[in-house]
């Protein structure tokens, strides 16, 4: 029997398959191994494929897709309802496999390789800042139990930390310097790991038409622009601007009932490291807006003067992400006068 559609269960060394005929009917349910995957596939007439997305996917998706299957990524979230019973790697290819054929359902494009490797440069950052953070706490709590309280601020840190244990060498030990000192020049290591993982970052943004495009936008710079472009891949996948803001975890969650609406906090879905920077961006905007006079009438200062600040900075990272996918839709630099229009192809 012809196999119309397959659920493909991924892991490791041992992936599930589950396919079926156009009629629904079970055609394989079997076990392979990773080194016959693809030789499995490539025997078989193109079909569709579904896979959750996950760590792996995005190479899966491409390795099968050159053998002329058609892939589907689906979010893990919108397979859980269809697990029967108890969780195993059938189960889970099964449901896949009944997901994937729903006619509303949403579905992941599959990232290219130049994609995933701006991606993992983001990552890779936003974890050596991660560590930064950490130990310049490390460091603060060390020195607060000596009685020393330093300043606010990242970048001088290092600087004072040193600075005032010079000036109390009568009343630290030698091995409480030298540790300081030691973790002062990790600190920054991770600092220059960062600068050398941002240049690496620019350098491929400056090759990239869609980045260079978004880069446009006033409120949004380099770093963000690529990770912006990267991330959203093929701008068509969303029907709206606004169902992009929800993919990045911008819009409230809804929880409504009796039909009352009932609205809560920001979603928070999607990339956290990418909707960080959306957000960071937008305060430093806020920031800087407050002190020239001539920001005062615009529509962010007025929200900013009914809502708390972060509420506006959340705003204004959505507004963005409704923007850049105009943009990316149209193919237009960014137009400060530009009237938006609804439409069925625009938001």
């Amino acid at each position: 029997m012809k196999i119309a559609i397959v659920g493909l269960d991924l892991a490791k060394n041992l992936l599930q398959v589950h396919a079926v005929d156009l009629q629904g009917h079970i055609v394989v349910r079997k076990q392979l191994r990773r080194a016959d995957v693809l030789r499995y596939f490539a025997s078989l007439e193109p079909c569709v494929i579904g896979m959750q997305a996950c760590g792996s996917s995005y190479y899966w998706g491409r390795e099968l897709a050159k053998l002329g299957h058609t892939v589907r990524l689906i979010a893990p979230q919108f397979v859980r309802p269809y697990v029967k019973s108890n969780k195993t790697d059938a189960a889970d290819a099964e449901a896949i496999c009944e997901a994937i054929q729903r006619p509303h359902m949403r579905f992941v494009p599959v990232k290219t390789q130049a994609q995933q490797t701006i991606l993992s440069l983001h990552r890779a950052r936003a974890g050596l800042v991660k560590s930064g953070t950490a130990l310049a706490n490390q460091i603060r709590g060390l020195l607060g139990e000596f009685g020393i309280a330093l300043p606010q601020g990242i970048r001088l840190l290092g600087q004072r930390a040193i600075a005032a244990l010079s000036s109390h060498d009568s009343e630290h030990c030698e091995p409480f310097r030298a540790l300081v000192q030691m973790l002062v020049e990790h600190l920054r290591e991770l600092g220059d790991k960062v600068a050398e993982l941002e240049g690496r970052i620019r350098a491929i943004h400056r090759t990239d038409a869609p980045g260079q495009l978004l880069e446009t936008i006033p409120r949004i710079g380099p770093l963000t622009a690529s990770a912006l472009a990267a991330s959203i891949g093929n701008p068509r996948a969303f029907r709206s601007g606004r169902e992009l803001a929800a993919w990045l975890g911008l819009v409230p969650r809804e929880h409504s009932s009796g039909g009352t609406p009932h609205l809560l906090g920001i979603s928070k879905r999607g990339d956290t490291a990418l909707r960080t920077l959306l957000i960071h961006g937008a305060r430093a905007v806020i920031r800087m807006a407050a002190s020239k006079p001539e920001m005062a009438d615009s529509w962010l200062m007025k929200l900013c003067r009914r809502r708390h600040k972060n509420i506006a900075a959340v705003e204004l990272a959505a507004k963005n992400a409704r923007t850049a996918w105009a943009m990316l839709i149209r193919g237009q630099a960014y137009q400060a006068s530009h009237v938006p229009t609804r439409s069925s192809t625009t938001d």
